[in-house]
């Protein structure tokens, strides 16, 4: 009981109050009668925007380690190629790298008639894997930046003392610096996820339709304006607490180390 009333603390049910107003007047004053016609759409977009989501974020961090690790420790041949990626992809905006590799990229490829007779083919014709590998470099240029900070805040002595009783390399990094890189950068990593949630719709400008693009659609079949928006801003919401309900959680099992 305690921890309740020290929740429903004045300003938070004010909060409350004013979100359920809101929810209230939307319910009851906008038009909704368009949802069930859309309904199965917007499950495609939905489930097409969390794949996304979800493949991107995890082959993007994978690539981050290696970009990570060749920035920290690596040589001058693997570490300079590193930071120039991550500088590329972060000082470019997202939107120029899915239009070079849809409209640039993708445009090379039906002029090789041995790329369109391959098994390749069918799959290089469609938008998708140009959207999967625009999100998934981008989130390795940010992450790896990340990563690369993370590798260097492992204490050397640790490192040191496993080299010391003859751990192997791969070994050391497998069960200790790899580990404890990840434990630190935990926090963004979730703040990452979320804002790679939010680049998402960037993939409707290349012909994919996700959530956004049906939002878009029923705005132009229907001159429907708000209430497609309003629906899209909840979902968003909605994915994004619970991105970060669960990096809370997994922070908790895994505390951060922060001395």
């Amino acid at each position: 009981m305690s921890g309740l009333r020290d929740w429903l603390k004045p300003h938070r049910i004010v909060m409350i109050a004013l979100f359920v107003a809101l929810v209230v007047w939307c319910a009851f004053t906008l038009r909704w009668d368009w949802i069930p016609k859309y309904t199965p759409l917007a499950l495609q977009g939905i489930w097409r925007t969390l794949w996304i989501l979800a493949v991107t974020s995890v082959l993007g961090f994978v690539l981050a380690i290696p970009l990570g690790l060749a920035q920290a420790i690596g040589p001058w041949y693997l570490a300079y190629p590193a930071r120039v990626f991550c500088t590329v992809i972060r000082g470019t905006p997202l939107l120029l790298q899915l239009w070079l590799l849809y409209y640039g990229l993708g445009s090379l490829f039906p002029q090789y008639p041995w790329i369109r007779e391959s098994d390749l083919w069918p799959y290089l014709r469609q938008a998708w894997p140009y959207a999967v590998l625009g999100l998934t470099l981008s989130y390795a240029g940010y992450e790896g930046e990340v990563m690369r900070g993370a590798f260097a805040g492992v204490g050397k002595g640790q490192l040191e003392a496993a080299n010391a009783f003859g751990m192997p390399r791969f070994t050391v990094f497998r069960r200790i610096w790899l580990p404890q890189a990840i434990q630190s950068a935990l926090p963004t990593l979730g703040g990452e996820t979320i804002l790679q949630l939010k680049a998402t719709p960037l993939v409707a400008t290349i012909a994919i339709v996700d959530i956004y693009a049906v939002a878009a659609r029923v705005r132009q079949d229907t001159f429907i304006v708000y209430e497609p928006l309003i629906l899209l801003a909840a979902v968003y919401l909605a994915i994004a607490g619970i991105l970060a309900f669960a990096f809370k959680k997994l922070e908790e099992r895994v505390p951060v180390k922060t001395g």
